[in-house]
């Protein structure tokens, strides 16, 4: 019988794909994955809230508070303590060291709201993306979910999903365009892929 991978949830914010996973999860979307774990880099991160009204432990690790070495420490304990196999960062604003994501090859999925390689890299995050689209005159972008190597950008494209841009578009309209039909859409999709992969092969946590 093939198990369920544990799935961590890593958050900064809001938490809007965060619902958009569990969600997911509850309608049977996620079958080879569980959510088992929300952890956000600030206390105050309303996804914490969300986690809690879907019944999903959430915990708070204050990057503001603690070095990065001290920081990941902490991290690891919980992932530990909660046998995480996957990590999905949602809206995670926390850098994560080189060590780090090694130590989780091919275990970290993130999600970029554009066509990547299009505006990627440093600088460009929530909705720096679409204020870069609108301002270079695209009249496509999107949303890549991708496996994270040691640059955030980097690593295996999972899936991306194309998004219109239309006329009299604000970075607040495309970025709930983006996220409507391409984020909420790729990352569950994404998440259960690469769970499926591991069940199907026998995966171990890091």
């Amino acid at each position: 019988m093939l198990k369920n991978v544990r799935v961590a949830v890593f958050v900064s914010g809001g938490g809007t794909n965060l619902e958009a996973l569990l969600k997911a999860q509850e309608a049977g979307a996620i079958p080879h994955g569980e959510i088992v774990l929300v952890c956000a880099s600030t206390p105050s991160a309303y996804a914490l809230t969300r986690a809690a009204n879907h019944g999903v432990p959430g915990i708070a690790v204050s990057r503001a508070e603690l070095t990065q070495e001290s920081f990941e420490a902490a991290l690891t304990e919980q992932l530990t303590a909660y046998r995480v196999e996957v990590i999905v960062l949602a809206g995670f604003l926390s850098i994560l060291s080189e060590g780090f994501v090694r130590r989780w090859a091919n275990r970290i999925v993130n999600v970029h709201p554009s066509l990547i390689p299009a505006f990627c890299g440093k600088g460009y995050y929530g909705l720096r993306v679409h204020e870069a689209a609108l301002q270079r005159g695209v009249k496509v972008t999107g949303a890549t979910v991708h496996l994270v190597n040691e640059i955030p950008d980097g690593g295996p494209i999972l899936l991306q999903r194309a998004v219109e841009v239309l006329p009299g578009d604000t970075p607040e309209v495309l970025q709930r365009r983006v996220m409507e039909q391409a984020e909420w859409v790729l990352l569950p999709q994404a998440v259960e892929l690469l769970c499926q992969q591991i069940s199907e092969t026998g995966g171990t946590a890091p």
